[in-house]
């Protein structure tokens, strides 16, 4: 694991800089775990997600969305947060090793360059619906599917805020 005093900034890679450093952790016989996603509004679900698949191997390295593929999967109103916002919150957790950035519409070019031993997903995907899947297995990998944690959503935290937002706007005309 990192050291504790490791900042942020030094965890974000650009994929070829990535492929190199996930090799050299594979020759010291280091497990990487892979996972990815828009993580737009990050919140207490994610962190509890990233942490059990951080126990899947030794390295969690996560792919992130870019601004436009989190538009185009989510709608115009998205994302929230800026592309470098969320790399750099996500890179600022202590179970994250290294963060990415795709333009793709899924993960599966980050995931052929870096060939995680173990690819993680949320709860609310099937093992059939998970884009790298059966890249992973063929190479002798593992996929692990993590239990969603229940109340907790980026959608909802948004329609909550934009419910507030429209309250407030409505008492003040």
């Amino acid at each position: 694991m990192p050291p504790l005093t490791q900042p942020a900034q030094s965890k974000i890679h650009e994929l070829e800089k990535l492929v190199r450093l996930c090799n050299s952790w594979k020759k010291k016989g280091q497990k990487i775990v892979f996972t990815n996603g828009c993580f737009d509004i990050l919140h207490a679900g994610h962190i509890q997600y990233l942490e059990a698949a951080a126990q899947k191997g030794d390295r969690l390295i996560v792919a992130v969305n870019d601004d436009d593929s989190v538009k185009k999967l989510k709608g115009e109103s998205r994302p929230i947060n800026v592309l470098n916002s969320r790399l750099y919150l996500l890179a600022s957790l202590q179970c994250v090793d290294a963060v990415c950035s795709f333009s793709e519409d899924t993960p599966i070019t980050v995931i052929e360059a870096i060939r995680p031993d173990v690819l993680v997903k949320g709860g609310d995907y099937k093992a059939d619906e998970i884009v790298g899947a059966k890249e992973v297995v063929s190479w002798g990998g593992e996929v692990e599917i993590i239990p969603f944690v229940e109340g907790y959503s980026t959608t909802k935290l948004e329609s909550k805020i934009l419910a507030l937002y429209k309250s407030k706007k409505d008492k003040n005309v």
